[in-house]
Formats: C-alpha cells, sequence, structure tokens
C-alpha cells in the first residue's frame, strides 16, 4: 500500500470518519427524510382516498337526491291528479244535481200547467154545456128536456154512450195497455166507465191512461200499441172533408 502512496493509518481514520459520517447522516437526515417522505406519502395517499370517497358520496347523494326529487314530483303529480279527479267529479256531481233539479222544476211546472190547463178545460166543460143547450133551444125552438141535454153533451164529449165506449162497439182490442185522449177532461165516473168498457175488452190486466187534447173537439181517440181508434169528432169532419173532394 506504502508503494501505491497510500498511508494505512490515513486510510483506516478516513474509513472510521466515513462510517461515523454516513451513520450520523442516516440517523439525523436520511432517516428523517425517509420518513418524511413515506409519511407524506400516507397523506397524499389518504387525501386521495379521500377524495375518492367523498367524490362517491356526493354521487350518491346526487343520486338519492334525483331518487328523491323523482318521488317527490310523481306525489306531486298524483295528488294533482287525484285533487282534479275530485274537482271534475265534485263539478259533474254539481251539474248532474243542478240538470236533475232544472228538470224537476220543468216537470213541476208542465205538471203543473197541465193540471191548471185542465181544470180550466173542465170548468169550460160546463159553460159549453150551458151554450150548446141555448144553441139548441133556440135552433128548434122549445125547450129540451134537461136530463137529456146533459146527456147529449156528456155523450160528445166522453165517447160514451148507455156505459160503453161508442168509438169501441164492436172493435176488438188486443194489448196491455191503452191511451185515451178526450177533448176535455173526462170525470171520474166517466173515466170509470171507460175502464171498464176497455179491459172488458183487452183483459183484467190491461192499464189504461188518459190524456186530454182539445184538438179533437170531442168524442175520445184511443192507441193501443201502434194501433189508433179515432173516434173524435175532429176525426171524423177529417173523414168527411176527405169523402166531399
Amino acid at each position: 500500500m506504502a508503494a501505491l502512496g497510500i498511508n494505512p493509518g490515513f486510510l483506516l481514520v478516513f474509513a472510521i470518519y466515513f462510517v461515523v459520517v454516513m451513520s450520523v447522516l442516516t440517523v439525523w437526515a436520511y432517516n428523517p427524510v425517509v420518513k418524511a417522505l413515506e409519511n407524506r406519502k400516507q397523506k397524499i395517499a389518504q387525501g386521495l382516498e379521500d377524495a375518492r370517497v367523498a367524490a362517491e358520496a356526493r354521487a350518491n347523494a346526487e343520486k338519492e337526491a334525483q331518487k328523491i326529487s323523482a318521488e317527490a314530483q310523481a306525489e306531486a303529480n298524483r295528488r294533482v291528479a287525484e285533487a282534479s279527479g275530485r274537482a271534475e267529479k265534485v263539478a259533474a256531481d254539481i251539474r248532474a244535481a243542478a240538470d236533475a233539479e232544472k228538470a224537476h222544476i220543468l216537470d213541476a211546472a208542465r205538471e203543473d200547467a197541465l193540471q191548471e190547463r185542465n181544470r180550466i178545460l173542465g170548468d169550460l166543460r160546463s159553460q159549453v154545456a150551458a151554450l150548446s143547450i141555448a144553441a139548441a133551444n133556440k135552433v128548434i125552438g122549445a125547450a129540451l128536456d134537461e136530463q137529456r141535454q146533459h146527456a147529449l153533451i156528456n155523450e160528445f164529449f166522453s165517447g160514451v154512450k148507455a156505459g160503453q165506449v161508442v168509438v169501441t162497439e164492436g172493435t176488438a182490442l188486443s194489448g196491455t195497455a191503452a191511451e185515451v185522449t178526450s177533448a176535455l177532461p173526462l170525470t171520474s165516473d166517466e173515466q170509470e166507465t171507460v175502464k171498464k168498457d176497455i179491459t172488458g175488452k183487452m183483459g183484467a190486466t190491461a192499464s189504461v191512461s188518459f190524456k186530454v187534447d182539445p184538438n179533437i173537439l170531442g168524442g175520445l181517440v184511443i192507441r193501443v200499441g201502434d194501433r189508433i181508434i179515432d173516434g173524435s169528432v175532429a176525426g171524423r169532419l177529417e173523414g168527411l172533408r176527405q169523402a166531399i173532394r
């Protein structure tokens, strides 16, 4: 080593010095730096993990918020639809009730008007009878038997003679219901006579209803199903008019 110019003692001292320096550096510099870098690395890794977890939490929160918003919107739409349905039903019920009330009022008004008309026509019957009797007395120049006069007038308006409906004499009737129209309202006795005669021809289970139409002038018009038996004065006059053409 001396031939190489190397001092063994100096080399040993230098080696010891180098080991000491490296030991010191390792203990006081390298290890702290490595530890600091490792801590920094862990902090960065933890930060990245925290960021990932936060991002996932945010994404989950957004999804949950969207889900809640969609459910809230659906619930709101459902409630609006239900409210609209209830409102429409209430409106329909109100309209139906109003229409029913309107129909009831109109029916009641028509019924009242019909009853009032029939009452007036009933009162008119006695006046027509009196005028007819007076006119007949003037025509023949003598007074007719008052009972006979009233009988003739009643036959004219009721179409009933000797307890029989004149228009149905010898006519076969078949059906379950009949509608009888007279020029003036029939009395209770006249209606009973007409019912008895018609149901006797149609059967005991048949029903008879009555209506008033001054346009037929006198006599009766009987409708049984699609069949019409016209014994009215207006009908006879029309037949006469057609015959003399």
